[in-house]
């Protein structure tokens, strides 16, 4: 009899297995293993960061307001903490002093006492070295929904001493470093991916350095209005804009007249050689090309009322195309949208002006 409990035991009823592994201790094993996994844990760290930088960033703005340019980065602007190697670099140092303590070796605890005041002159230094400077924002050239925009930063040095590793940061955007000299200004490009036409605006951007030694990291946070204009983008050429009419008012071709001499522009690839100023390029005044004024050009309107039937972001998405194709080919064009007409001409300010319009409607 217990030889054949024995074995009862040793060898379960499948019944008796599947009633353990629902209910029991074995339910309570298998629903502790699932709950407690790293693929759970790891989003929910992110998200309370992620919530944690939210209130720093709306708390920094309620203490300090928007700032007016060119903001000045003062003392109280610049807030310090040790970063992951300067954590490293205490605890060795510490280590060290609490050894030549505990074996009475003077030796150690002066080196100790040498490394922890470097620590301390470091800190002072990389504290110092982003204090004083002053940050305006500079106007950016636009660009076409789905390119990389780089929002542009003056920042300018007063003091006679040289700051070095200076990084702007946005929306997870960082720029590369720079370098300012001493009572000098520098340019840092903040790259921004656009993914929509309008205005792209960053309200809030972090100016940081970690210089010297990268023991300690001082930031300051800028409530600065940086912004760039996005145009749609263009969609492929699956189709033609509508054909040119002649056109006999003041539009003027600057690029295929012949008729009286109209300036001078910066070469473009396609030019043809005989256009060349050559005379400009042998007085070192650069590669330009003559203009001259045509009293009668080809013509179009681009219309908006010519897409009927399409959605208003692939009729943009359209317009641009033709605007930009009808421009590289040297066509003179107007615009026609709801609220606004614009006569035909051929020029980079009418170009920007018509994409410019494309990008705003409606927003």
């Amino acid at each position: 009899m217990i030889a054949g409990m024995a074995r009862s035991y040793s060898n379960p009823h499948p019944s008796a297995l599947r009633q353990y592994a629902v209910t029991g201790e074995g339910a309570r094993h298998h629903s502790g293993h699932s709950s407690f996994t790293p693929c759970n844990v790891y989003p929910v760290a992110m998200s309370f960061v992620a919530a944690l930088q939210t209130r720093i960033g709306n708390w920094s703005r309620r203490r300090h307001g928007v700032d007016s340019e060119p903001a000045l980065i003062t003392n109280r602007r610049v807030y310090i903490l040790p970063t992951r190697l300067g954590l490293m670099y205490a605890v060795a140092v510490f280590a060290m002093a609490l050894g030549g303590m505990n074996y009475g070796n003077n030796l150690a605890m002066g080196l100790a006492f040498i490394l922890g005041s470097l620590g301390f002159v470091a800190m002072h230094h990389c504290h110092r070295n982003l204090a004083g400077l002053s940050v305006r924002t500079v106007v950016s050239e636009p660009v076409f929904a789905g390119q990389l925009a780089h929002l542009q930063l003056a920042i300018e040095n007063n003091s006679p001493q040289a700051r070095f590793a200076i990084q702007a940061e946005a929306d997870k955007q960082l720029a590369a470093p720079v370098h300012i000299a001493c009572n000098t200004q520098v340019q840092a490009l903040l790259p921004q991916l656009t993914q929509r036409r309008g205005w792209l605006r960053i309200e809030r951007l972090t100016l940081s350095t970690q210089y010297p030694f990268g023991l300690f990291r001082a930031w300051t946070v800028l409530h600065l209005e940086l912004k760039c204009l996005v145009y749609p983008k263009p969609s492929e050429r699956s189709s033609t804009p509508p054909p040119a009419q002649f056109d006999t008012r003041n539009t003027q071709d600057l690029q295929r007249g012949d008729d009286e001499f109209a300036g001078l522009r910066s070469f473009h690839p396609g030019d043809s050689p005989t256009r060349i100023a050559w005379k400009a390029y042998a007085r070192e005044q650069g590669l330009l090309v003559k203009l001259y004024a045509g009293a009668a050009i080809t013509a179009c309107v681009l219309d908006w009322d010519s897409l009927a039937g399409l959605d208003a972001e692939t009729r943009l998405s359209r317009l641009c195309r033709w605007i930009v194709d009808a421009h590289q080919q040297g066509i003179a064009y107007g615009l026609k949208l709801p609220g606004l007409r614009a006569a035909p001409q051929i020029s980079a300010a009418h170009r920007n002006r018509c994409l410019s319009a494309l990008a705003l409607l409606g927003v």
